[in-house]
């Protein structure tokens, strides 16, 4: 059994990963910051161990992982879209984009660190987006946050790699999960059709992937894509 963290685990791609990991009789935490209603659900439902915790607020990373007794796996999945054209995007919008989806998986990281290092072994697996990968119109400060993360991971797989710890990422492609619920359906159908297999994913689809690299013992600094060969 391994202890694993998981942040943003409340709904989509977080909550069917604490899914897969509990199943298998892990001993999961996840946080999350205002689900509340949500987060007590997967909890109930899975056995996993719910903590609010905003990711980009330094000093609330610090305190609830280092209360952690132990850990094994960390998964980085928490994020937020926030879409439009860049001339027309607050500077406020701009900078919650970046402290969430790219300061926060660095203050994750760097407080997962000491426990990995004690052991000299350990796994972490990011969540970018395909777009992290190749950017998309009105989507240009998510997508920075998202390559972002991408290259942070490949060079702390280089960094942390002598010591033992594995650094890995996940971009998914269109997945059916809240943040393309307001999407419209129009949209969704044509991306459908752009994906080369003919469907859309699931979050159950993503966190296979997840649990796949976390487990991966020689694989490292790589980025799979979950996207149904919408980018290749």
């Amino acid at each position: 059994m391994k202890t694993v963290l998981i942040t943003g685990g409340s709904r989509g791609i977080g909550a069917a990963t604490v899914a897969a990991f509990a199943a298998r009789g892990d001993k999961v935490y996840f946080l999350y910051e205002k689900e509340h209603g949500a987060a007590q659900r997967v909890a109930a439902e899975t056995g996993a161990t719910a903590i609010c915790c905003d990711v980009a607020d330094s000093s609330r990373v610090h305190s609830t992982i280092a209360a952690l007794p132990e850990l094994d796996i960390l998964v980085c999945n928490a994020g937020i879209s926030i879409s439009g054209l860049l001339q027309d995007m607050p500077e406020s919008d701009w900078d919650r984009l970046m402290n969430v989806n790219l300061k926060g998986v660095y203050l994750c990281i760097k407080e997962a660190i000491p426990f990995f290092l004690r052991k000299r072994v350990g796994s972490i697996v990011t969540v970018s987006s395909m777009w992290g990968q190749v950017g998309a119109s009105c989507e240009a400060a998510y997508s920075a946050t998202k390559g972002g993360v991408i290259a942070l991971s490949k060079a702390m797989a280089q960094e942390l790699g002598p010591a033992g710890i594995r650094v890995n990422c996940v971009a998914p492609g269109v997945i059916q999960t809240d943040m393309c619920a307001e999407v419209d359906p129009a949209i969704m159908e044509q991306l459908r059709q752009q994906t080369p297999i003919g469907k859309l994913g699931t979050a159950e689809d993503v966190a296979k992937a997840i649990v796949y690299l976390a487990d991966a013992e020689f694989i490292t600094g790589q980025v799979l894509g979950v996207n149904g060969g919408f980018v290749i």
